[in-house]
């Protein structure tokens, strides 16, 4: 395609980062390149224990283990995300309780959360969609109001802040993404940020196969075994080399996103002004990170007819989720606390625009295909 969704870029040191990891002569994981992301990642969220892990579904996975769910629990969460959000909860036996998103913020709604608790209910998984935070505060009042944990799915956050406060520091645990099609890349990986000092310790037994390697490796044990369940959820050196490259340049990405972001706003405006389509609307006391820039369409025709369009001109704009409420394996293991139709209606009509670092005069190309769409159209 003349001009595709995403594209990952090479920013800064990565190339020298690999060569290095190389002459270290440690490929496995936690080694040198692995210890600069979690400390970076601790600098960049705010979060108490930053440890990277092959990908943000090892991490969601990693967090439904430290919420101690099993077969009779239950996790609430958006029907609007993507499948290891759940799957993180149905391989510990628990059921995914799926509530409908707010309609302009597009992120779990707080007021349907709290009237989706049960006695059943462990946890909340709050899901930051297109890198803006979901309101936090006042699910985190309702986390503290029944004793439930809260989990940042941040995937797409990394950057965004929430009353100034970072992405990763907004409850009990948080993951992130740096999966290619995200801000910062290492291929795949992603990460947990810990913020409960009670969960610290168990998250770097689960991380390390239900061993206590990492106490041993600090010196605290002079032997380590297996003390707990756990997983092989560490990435590489070569990914961890990096991936700190990545997070050495996050601020100007992050800049450059944004740039983009605000020229589509800019350049889509008056279409929002008669009522063609409706822009992102930022969410009260938050600031993103320019992840994704969408349309909302009138309906799903039009949404598709605009995809078919597009890709004729060589220009990669894909929907997003299928909702899980939906889907074979969401009626499965899961199950809907109340209408879904906001959800519903978010998946048929939204569109993302392409987005990535290096996007340069192509975004003016993309602007002048949208608003040929919409002049033929109207």
């Amino acid at each position: 395609m003349k001009v595709p969704f995403n594209q990952p870029s090479l920013l800064g040191n990565e190339v020298s980062y690999i060569r290095d990891a190389i002459r270290r002569r440690q490929l496995s994981g936690d080694g040198y390149y692995t210890k600069q992301c979690n400390a970076a990642l601790e600098r960049l969220t705010g979060g108490q224990k930053a440890l990277i892990t092959h990908s943000c579904t090892a991490a969601l996975e990693m967090a439904a283990m430290l919420c101690d769910l099993g077969p009779g629990d239950e996790v609430i969460m958006p029907s609007f995300t993507f499948v290891s959000t759940a799957n993180a909860v149905v391989l510990r036996g628990a059921t995914p309780v799926f509530v409908d998103v707010d309609g302009e913020t597009l992120n779990i709604c707080p007021k349907r959360t709290a009237a989706a608790v049960t006695d059943k209910t462990k946890a909340i998984f709050a899901v930051h969609y297109a890198g803006f935070p979901a309101d936090m505060d006042a699910l985190m009042e309702i986390a503290n109001r029944h004793n439930l944990l809260l989990v940042e799915d941040a995937a797409q956050a990394l950057g965004s802040t929430y009353k100034e406060r970072p992405a990763g520091s907004l409850a009990h645990m948080a993951a992130f993404s740096f999966h290619e099609t995200k801000n910062i890349v290492s291929g795949e990986g992603g990460a947990l940020v810990v913020n409960n000092p009670n969960l610290i310790e168990r998250a770097e037994i689960i991380r390390e196969k239900g061993t206590d390697r990492s106490r041993f490796m600090r010196g605290q044990v002079d032997k380590y075994t297996w003390v707990d369940m756990g997983s092989s959820y560490l990435p590489g050196e070569l990914i961890a080399s990096y991936l700190f490259a990545q997070l050495e340049m996050e601020p100007m990405i992050r800049q450059r996103r944004m740039s983009l972001f605000h020229r589509y706003a800019e350049a889509f405006a008056p279409l929002q002004q008669t009522g063609c389509v409706q822009l992102p609307i930022i969410p009260k006391n938050t600031k993103g990170n320019g992840h994704m820039f969408f349309l909302m369409m009138p309906d799903r025709s039009m949404r598709d007819n605009f995809i078919d369009q597009m890709k004729q001109a060589e220009i990669t704009t894909p929907f997003h989720y299928v909702p899980l409420h939906s889907a074979p394996a969401g009626h499965r293991f899961g199950r809907t606390a109340g209408p879904m139709s906001e959800t519903d209606r978010i998946s048929d009509c939204l569109v993302r625009l392409p987005m990535y670092f290096d996007l340069g005069n192509e975004v003016e190309e993309v602007i002048d295909h949208v608003n040929a769409f919409f002049k033929v159209t109207a």
